[in-house]
């Protein structure tokens, strides 16, 4: 199984699985358990392989949701992970930059900090990659 996090060597990648409509949201192995926990408070499910012992985690956004809702979903964790010093990237066709901004101000509301602070980027991939970005 690719895992996209290692790949790039970020925290979380979060993309459209190929040839599905299931947004991923991969974390590199060896993923702190407080990652994991994030994500699942955050909406995503988890996921194992195998079961039990998993050499493999991963989450998703609920298929039940619209696809405009898992997009939401998605574009929404990534402030949460910035702000928690993790390193994210979110695929072009997920991210919705007004979604973005909006749950960057929640945050700063929730958590107190100045307005004029910005979230410090996700730094880009090593390798160009034009259908990703970096929030």
């Amino acid at each position: 199984m690719a895992n996209l996090a290692d790949e790039y060597g970020t925290d979380v990648e979060v993309y459209v699985k190929a040839l599905t409509s299931t947004i991923h949201a991969d974390t590199r192995t060896g993923a702190p358990a407080a990652l994991h926990d994030l994500l699942e408070q955050l909406g995503l499910e988890r996921h194992e392989y195998p079961e039990g012992a998993p050499l493999y985690i991963w989450h998703t956004v609920p298929e039940h949701l619209s696809s405009d809702e898992q997009k939401r979903l998605a574009t929404r964790s990534v402030p949460a992970l910035l702000l928690a010093g993790y390193k994210v990237n979110c695929a072009l066709d997920v991210f919705d930059e007004a979604v973005f901004q909006q749950a960057v101000h929640d945050a700063r509301t929730h958590t107190g900090l100045p307005t004029t602070q910005a979230l410090a980027p996700a730094r880009s991939p090593s390798r160009p990659a034009p259908s990703r970005r970096t929030p």
